[in-house]
């Protein structure tokens, strides 16, 4: 089904443990990029919207996206694994080089498929990342950005800190002035910073 307003047309991502729901944002280049919310569920998005802001703004670039809806946003392994399914839909799509970006829970969720996957991933962005299932960080070797805001009353900055600490270079660490959990406080900030990670990187 096509979105023509937004970019994208609904696929749905076949795997051993059920259908995974998922917006595709189609571009013509080898560069492509997952995004995952929260626990929140759904097509979530933190920062007024940067996902499907920035899936638009990147299928001009060349870099095609996919939102993926977990099946169970509660429970990490499941997550993962619809993650790692939506990389396997962009490398059928032609992706050679990808990225994962997750908000919150999706933090860890996107550390832990770009750990799964060194063949495809090329750098790995979390927002306001939990830290729990993230410490497999230690043992990435692509580029890995870290966004928290200083006023997260949810997963405090530690978090990110504590992700960061224990990365290998290159990585980078964000800390957001008066954003909470959300980042909305700072969306235009957190949109230029992802953007050009990605563009950078892509």
């Amino acid at each position: 089904m096509e979105s023509a307003d937004e970019g994208y047309r609904t696929v749905t991502l076949p795997t051993a443990a059920g259908p995974v729901e998922a917006r595709h944002y189609p571009a013509a280049g080898r560069a492509g990029a997952i995004w995952v919310g929260g626990i929140g569920g759904g097509f979530d998005t933190p920062a007024r919207g940067l996902y499907p802001r920035l899936c638009a703004d990147l299928t001009e670039r060349g870099i095609q996206s996919l939102r993926v809806r977990f099946r169970f946003p509660t429970k990490l392994d499941e997550a993962v694994a619809d993650a790692l399914a939506g990389l396997d839909f962009l490398a059928a799509q032609g992706v050679t080089r990808a990225a994962v970006i997750g908000h919150s829970f999706g933090g860890a969720v996107a550390v832990r498929a770009a750990a799964a996957r060194p063949d495809l991933v090329r750098t790995a962005v979390t927002l306001a990342t939990q830290g729990y299932g993230a410490d497999v960080a230690h043992g990435l070797a692509i580029p890995l950005l870290l966004i928290h805001g200083e006023a997260d009353e949810i997963l405090a900055p530690e978090c990110s800190m504590y992700v960061h600490r224990i990365a290998p270079e290159p990585k980078k660490l964000v800390l957001m002035p008066g954003a909470g959990h959300c980042l909305d406080e700072t969306a235009e900030a957190v949109c230029r910073e992802v953007r050009d990670w990605l563009t950078e990187r892509l």
